[in-house]
């Protein structure tokens, strides 16, 4: 990481730190971790993120009857859940959430980074009923100059979403930077934080392409 970047310096940043995240993430850096493993890998690092992301969630009390004996226990106080990959990449995150919270609505957005650019350009768009009143999780397992997550905040935003968690694996200070200047009001919550971008726009030391890596398209 670049020494110029310190963590507590973006307040909305948290980053997941577990030691199974960091054991999965080693083997899908590996430039020889083949499609399905990494597959498998980045579903189950969602999972455990999401666990995470959701720790906060409120509770109510509910009067229930086990085999033995009636109790008081206490399930999700019923907030309203959806998740909203950014495509493509970020469909190899969602699995890993629903199967965590699999009564989650979901959307999908699609924004590709022009070559040339490096800026987003939205494709397309279709998300949950009633987002106004849900948490929305928007996965993207690469944080990278941060404008395909930024651009895809806004449009949420500009649909009426207020309860916005973007939840990335891997991720640049350049990245974290830009989406903290553009929307300090959202959550962001990645597995790592690497050293910087390369002329390419590519995450170093980062783990490659994602999408080409979820979807075997190298």
């Amino acid at each position: 990481m670049a020494e110029s970047f310190r963590p507590s310096e973006i307040p909305s940043l948290h980053i997941v730190d577990h030691p199974l995240i960091r054991h999965k993430l080693t083997i899908m850096r590996m430039k020889e971790t083949g499609t399905k493993e990494f597959r498998e890998l980045l579903s189950e690092i969602a999972m455990l993120m999401a666990y995470e992301i959701t720790r906060d969630f409120p509770l109510r009390d509910v009067e229930i009857e086990t085999p033995v004996a009636p109790c008081r226990a206490q399930v999700l106080e019923g907030k309203k859940l959806g998740v909203v990959p950014i495509l493509r990449a970020g469909l190899g995150m969602l699995d890993g959430i629903l199967s965590l919270v699999p009564a989650a609505r979901v959307g999908h957005i699609g924004l590709y980074r022009d070559p040339e650019t490096l800026a987003p350009v939205e494709y397309y768009a279709k998300l949950p009923t009633g987002i106004e009143d849900r948490t929305l999780i928007v996965p993207d397992p690469m944080l990278a100059t941060g404008g395909s997550a930024s651009a895809a905040l806004t449009l949420l935003k500009e649909k009426g979403a207020k309860n916005i968690i973007l939840m990335c694996l891997v991720s640049a200070p350049e990245g974290i930077r830009r989406v903290a200047a553009d929307h300090p009001d959202v959550p962001i919550y990645v597995a790592a934080v690497d050293d910087r971008l390369n002329d390419h726009g590519y995450i170093v030391p980062g783990l490659g392409d994602a999408g080409d890596r979820i979807f075997g398209t190298l």
